[in-house]
């Protein structure tokens, strides 16, 4: 299982690899990126099964990574998680049809996090 998150924020991408570890995601099952354009050379050279990205990043945002990762059969089955400040009913209604499996708004709860984790990554430890 290895995980990729996706922030412009240091702070946030820290923050986002501790849950997931706390969810049983190993150190080495976590790949980093400060936007899209690093995000999807990640994804070409790794196997990545669960994507969480920002929206607003510089360079390449989330919505246009995850635009792109649609237009991409190779990535079908990737599970796609937005953690972004913008939770705008019309945000929303955009990531529904980019086959994004869950939306969390920030600031979030560890404990929501952990919650999404749990329904993608396994084996989530208690």
């Amino acid at each position: 299982m290895r995980i990729l998150i996706v922030d412009d924020s240091t702070v946030m991408r820290a923050l986002i690899k501790r849950v997931a570890r706390l969810a049983g995601v190993p150190n080495d099952g976590i790949l980093e990126a400060s936007n899209g354009a690093e995000a999807l050379k990640l994804l070409e050279k790794h196997e990545i099964n669960v994507l969480l990205t920002d929206i607003n990043m510089p360079e390449m945002t989330g919505a246009e990574l995850l635009r792109e990762l649609a237009r991409r059969d190779r990535y079908r089955d990737l599970v796609r998680v937005i953690i972004s400040t913008d939770g705008s009913s019309a945000r929303r209604e955009e990531a529904d049809g980019l086959n994004v499996h869950s939306y969390l708004e920030k600031p979030f709860s560890p404990e929501a996090l952990r919650h999404v984790l749990s329904q993608v990554v396994t084996p989530i430890q208690s």
